[in-house]
């Protein structure tokens, strides 16, 4: 398992970022173990509905504040009151600030009593947490997924959980620059298109091609914007037998070790009327057409050794690009200016279209 220090992406060693940490239906009132970027954390929801993440040891005595089902404050539901959590072991209750704020056996609450906790975003069905080694916090929103969650006339996701791969981060958004993996693994022909734009914290890639699958007929083009808005989620709007837009998320669960998600949002029609059960069943198709491409990823990923300096040829696309945009996220933020300077604009892998200078 390659770690951030062998690929030499920085003094870090998980990235700044969003990052998906689960489907919104997995926080609820009963608090759960998660583990994230080298740490046992607990998510939790409170009274008012709020997700929460907090460091998992209670700095009491140590023990951990989701895994326990026989202490009598779990019996009792007093695990989860209001917004705040209690331990288990003696029922010491940290808020969402992470401050003790009661011991049941005493006045005197140490100031020391604190745990570490994590800005949670719930959006499109999915929990996202913020991570950024300095502490900092975010330097950029998180987006809005085209707008299309809840929209007339689209069919929302659901979530894929697509395994725990023993590959960093860096080798999932290597697939941003791989012109060359497009026809035999997903099936793309004809292709018209391929380009990759460097801007700040986003890359893009635009794409044009035939498809086996996705297209209506032998003769359409799958027409793809995909892009990077941080490290850690992959989006892409999709015009192809149906208007869709994919999510595929990768979180570091260890340096070195990635939990990856995926899902499709479908437009089944011009929002003028009821989203009938043939709509989702059309939805969920495409939806899992989407999700075997994304499986043929997770395979090559799953047995693949790590690749610390790929051999590449000028037609793969601009791997060494991407890398080092990729880069910035595992170093000092004040760095980053810096590295944007050197990869921003745009680079074209590939153009065959009329009156193009490579056509």
């Amino acid at each position: 398992m390659a770690t951030t220090s062998d690929y030499g992406l920085g003094p870090h060693a998980f990235p700044r970022g969003w990052f998906m940490i689960g489907a919104a239906e997995e926080a609820t009132r009963t608090p759960a173990a998660i583990r994230y970027f080298g740490k046992d954390l607990v998510l939790y929801r409170g009274e008012s509905g709020t997700p929460y993440v907090v460091d998992a040891y209670c700095p009491h005595m140590g023990a951990h504040l989701a895994k326990n089902s026989t202490s009598y404050i779990v019996r009792d539901a007093e695990h989860v009151e209001g917004e705040s959590i209690r331990c288990p072991f003696h029922g010491w209750r940290y808020g969402p600030d992470g401050a003790c704020n009661h011991i049941p056996y005493s006045d005197f609450v140490p100031k020391a009593a604190k745990l570490g906790t994590y800005k949670v975003v719930e959006r499109a069905g999915i929990l996202w947490m913020w991570h950024d080694e300095e502490g900092l916090e975010p330097d950029y929103e998180l987006p809005q997924f085209g707008g299309h969650y809840g929209e007339p006339g689209w069919v929302e996701w659901k979530i894929d959980f697509m395994g725990d791969l023993n590959v960093h981060g860096v080798e999932i958004v290597d697939n941003m620059a791989d012109y060359g993996h497009f026809v035999p693994i997903h099936g793309a022909k004809d292709f018209q298109y391929f380009a990759n734009e460097f801007q700040n914290h986003v890359v893009h890639q635009y794409y044009s091609a035939g498809h086996r699958t996705l297209t209506a007929s032998a003769e359409d083009q799958l027409v793809l914007d995909t892009w990077y808005e941080g490290p850690g989620f992959l989006q892409s709007e999709m015009a192809g037998a149906f208007d869709s837009f994919i999510m595929i998320a990768n979180t570091p669960i260890e340096d070195g070790r990635s939990r990856a998600w995926h899902g499709l949002m479908v437009k089944v029609h011009d929002g003028s009327r009821e989203i009938t059960d043939e709509d989702r069943a059309n939805a969920a198709m495409y939806q899992e057409g989407s999700r075997l491409a994304f499986a043929q990823d997770v395979e090559i990923w799953a047995n693949k050794r790590a690749c610390l300096n790929p051999m590449a040829v000028p037609a793969d696309g601009p791997y060494g690009k991407v890398r080092s945009w990729y880069r910035q996220f595992f170093n000092p933020r004040a760095k980053a200016p810096e590295i944007q300077g050197r990869v921003n604009g745009l680079v074209v892998t590939l153009d065959k279209r009329p009156g193009s200078v490579a056509a």
